[in-house]
């Protein structure tokens, strides 16, 4: 059972925020890839852009000290690799003492808010890279969300341009999560269909002045086969939101694991508030379909 020592968490973060830096300095790094050159990642980034609902519950993602308890026993499972997020979430884990040997992602860009009038306007408004390499963060993480009919979204792509630029001279991984949204009734959807991401995959794929450090963060969609031959990045899957169709989607990375280019899974809601309420269990089953048994 994981114990977290939440009151020296208030504690320290209200007396000595200085003690992050000391943190960070001693924290005990691991090679990117290591065994089978694969990674099982946790993605918890998704509150900062004002997304906290799971399924059908609005709020689920509210409690933060709920969070911090399903990203502790997350990390403490065999075959996690490392969690992704935003400064307030990674800052909590290291305080906390759970990122030594993890793979650590910072997120970048959550300034398009979920549901605004700006939602396209993805401005980076959380990590830099400076402040990756000054933590010594492991691996970038930015949203790559293009609507042709959207001005706000070449500010983006030129924001994010840089960052993959900057990113390759720091040599530090990058990761992009391209999709091809549109507003449909006041709200930004995503087009999930298997040319609209093979397009963003070109698209994102030509970012920066090299590629050198470049990977992709993609979502399952039917005919993965035709969506990892658009690209020689190394991939990684996403999660998402899983709904009531859990079986159905562990049952697809299943599939798309198997693809050449593809390097694992980066999953959040589904494996830290599942239907059947076992974290663990859950991502159990995610780090072996990564890892193997």
């Amino acid at each position: 059972m994981v114990k977290l020592d939440f009151d020296a968490l208030r504690d320290v973060r209200a007396t000595n925020p200085g003690r992050l830096a000391e943190v960070y300095a001693n924290r005990q790094r691991r090679e990117l890839l290591t065994g089978d050159g694969r990674l099982m990642i946790v993605a918890a980034d998704h509150p900062a852009r004002g997304a906290l609902a799971v399924g059908s519950n609005p709020t689920a993602m509210s409690d933060r000290y709920e969070l911090l308890t399903n990203l502790a026993i997350a990390l403490d499972r065999p075959g996690v690799d490392g969690v992704l997020g935003t400064p307030d979430i990674i800052d909590d884990l290291a305080l906390l003492g759970l990122l030594d040997n993890k793979i650590v992602v910072g997120s970048m860009n959550r300034g398009g808010l979920r549901g605004s009038s700006f939602e396209m306007d993805d401005r980076y408004t959380a990590y830099d890279m400076p402040a990756i390499q000054r933590d010594g963060l492991d691996f970038a993480k930015n949203l790559v969300r293009i609507n042709l009919k959207d001005e706000a979204t070449v500010d983006t792509l030129e924001s994010t341009a840089f960052a993959v630029s900057e990113a390759a001279e720091l040599e530090i991984p990058i990761m992009l999560e391209p999709f091809m949204s549109e507003w449909v009734g006041g709200s930004i959807t995503n087009n999930l269909s298997t040319d609209q991401v093979i397009l963003s995959v070109a698209i994102a794929a030509g970012l920066g002045n090299s590629s050198a450090y470049s990977w992709l963060k993609l979502p399952v969609v039917p005919d993965m086969e035709r969506v990892m031959a658009s690209t020689t990045l190394p991939t990684l899957l996403l999660g998402g939101d899983p709904g009531d169709n859990e079986a159905e989607l562990i049952e697809q990375w299943a599939h798309a694991l198997s693809l050449p280019g593809v390097r694992g899974l980066v999953v959040g809601r589904s494996m830290l508030y599942p239907a059947s309420g076992d974290v663990a269990k859950a991502v159990d089953t995610a780090a072996q379909l990564v890892h193997g048994s």
